[in-house]
């Protein structure tokens, strides 16, 4: 198909299409992006980059400049065992120019149809005047009156006027007007962290999402990562509230931590990283699993970021030869 490389055909029975970018709170991307590994689904297509996306600067690390990789926009698959609805799971690390989001949805609908997709389903962020510590709700829109009746058995709450910009919103109009079904699962955030990784209103969209699906999903370790989230953010809060008097056991050492584990969090899934370092604990013991790892720096655009550990791996094994 032109513009989207296939590297396998699955059978697939009535899939839904489930779309995700990164937007506020990454809510929506990590959501897709649990999904796909806690199904364990199958990439099978991806969409050529080059020409909905072009590179806008270099990336810097030691002095050094180079540049950077193209983001990925992939297609997985999941079969569902116990029902008659399978999955097709688009996500993307970046969102395109918007100029070019109209010929970037068409291809992703065109080949959707291909596998008689007639429901999206998309997941976004609500910014609301709540603390982190709240337990998010989770709201709804869809693209019918009829949808909207389906869902609201669920407890959800009905989104009845409003945006949802971005891609993640976008696509559904789209995917309207060119007569496929579908609704947007929104996860509430506090409006002071939308530019911070929310675990906590991705695992209640994905809880509303199984419930709808009828699928059961492990949301454990997502819980996990919304806790320690939680407390990274009420320790920094501690700290600016009360400064390092009121704080007393809080030192310098122990806010550059906070920042950091913040900074990584909203970086990179805590899911991702955890793979990322088995992959290289077993590279260290078989270099033949390099080429595994090398591949999940590649889909997430980090390499850079591990290149020296990387590169030490080969160092070691030749100094072991020597």
């Amino acid at each position: 198909m032109e513009g989207i490389k296939i590297t396998k055909r699955p059978r697939l029975r009535k899939p839904y299409l489930i779309v995700a970018w990164p937007g506020m709170g990454e809510v929506a991307f990590k959501a897709a992006t649990f999904l796909v590994e806690n199904l364990k689904a199958e990439e099978f297509a991806e969409i050529i980059p080059e020409e909905f996306f072009y590179l806008t600067g270099s990336v810097i690390k030691d002095g050094v400049l180079s540049v950077p990789q193209m983001p990925q926009s992939k297609f997985y698959f999941w079969k569902n065992k116990n029902g008659k609805n399978d999955l097709i799971i688009f996500l993307s690390n970046a969102q395109p120019d918007l100029v070019k989001a109209e010929e970037y949805s068409q291809r992703i609908i065109h080949f959707a149809r291909l596998y008689k997709v007639d429901t999206v389903v998309g997941f976004a962020s609500m910014p609301q005047p709540i603390e982190h510590a709240h337990d998010p709700e989770v709201w709804y829109a869809s693209t019918s009156l009829e949808l909207n009746t389906s869902l609201k058995k669920f407890n959800l709450h009905k989104l009845n006027e409003g945006q949802i910009s971005g891609m993640n919103g976008l696509f559904l109009g789209i995917a309207k007007r060119e007569g496929l079904n579908g609704f947007c699962l929104l996860g509430e955030i506090p409006l002071y962290t939308i530019q911070i990784e929310n675990p906590k209103a991705s695992y209640a969209v994905l809880g509303a999402f199984s419930k709808i699906f009828g699928v059961h999903l492990d949301l454990s370790l997502l819980k996990e990562q919304a806790f320690t989230m939680e407390n990274e953010i009420n320790k920094l809060l501690d700290y600016l509230k009360l400064g390092p008097q009121g704080m007393g056991p809080i030192n310098e050492e122990e806010i550059e931590r906070i920042k950091k584990t913040l900074g990584q969090l909203t970086k990179l899934p805590v899911s991702v990283k955890e793979k990322i370092e088995k992959l290289f604990s077993a590279a260290k013991g078989d270099l033949s699993k390099a080429g595994e790892l090398k591949v999940e720096l590649d889909r997430w655009n980090v390499y850079k970021e591990y290149e020296d550990k990387f590169l030490d791996l080969f160092r070691k094994a030749k100094g072991k030869g020597n």
